[in-house]
């Protein structure tokens, strides 16, 4: 027992954006010591943040997503049934999020980029925001599990069971 399980999970969203291709919107997180959010081998994922008071699941998600990418051309496709959660790992626990949660627990949702590419901006995020990403790209859903740091791979494991069926249609 780590001592943490009495703390709650910290309420987020998640989103998988899908370009017409059905692929996924990725970022890359810069590693900067931010060893809780990020490492070396593990940079990638996707857009999520948390929910502001009065703010219901679908309006975070598509504020998130605007603050991390500058995108607001959307359209909702889907939203995961469940609400998914992981555990900071030990050596995190007490210290991210100034210590009041043991991790997230994310309401995700898949929606349609509808938009240019010349929308995205990671750089410069909407509502001048701090960027959380220094490059971006579209990726095969499948493959996020590998690419995201470890203890997220559970929940993007869930998120591929999903929303796989949505990459698949919209890849033809």
């Amino acid at each position: 027992m780590s001592g943490f399980e009495h703390l709650p999970y910290r309420p987020c969203v998640g989103i998988a954006l899908f370009n017409a291709q059905g692929l996924v919107f990725i970022g890359r997180r810069p590693v900067n010591g931010n060893t809780e959010k990020v490492s070396p081998d593990h940079a990638w994922q996707m857009p999520q943040g948390g929910i502001d008071d009065g703010e219901s699941p679908q309006e975070a998600a598509m504020r998130e997503l605007y603050e991390e990418t500058n995108i607001r051309s959307i359209s909702l496709i889907a939203e995961a049934p469940d609400w998914f959660t992981y555990d900071l790992p030990g050596a995190f626990m007490g210290k991210a999020w100034k210590g009041r949660y043991r991790g997230q627990k994310q309401r995700w949702f898949a929606f349609r980029f509808d938009g240019d590419e010349s929308e995205i901006d990671v750089a410069h995020p909407g509502d001048g925001h701090k960027a959380e990403f220094d490059s971006w790209r579209w990726e095969r859903l499948e493959r996020l599990p590998e690419l995201v740091i470890p203890f997220k791979r559970g929940v993007y494991e869930q998120v591929v069971y999903a929303f796989g069926p949505i990459a698949a249609k919209l890849a033809g």
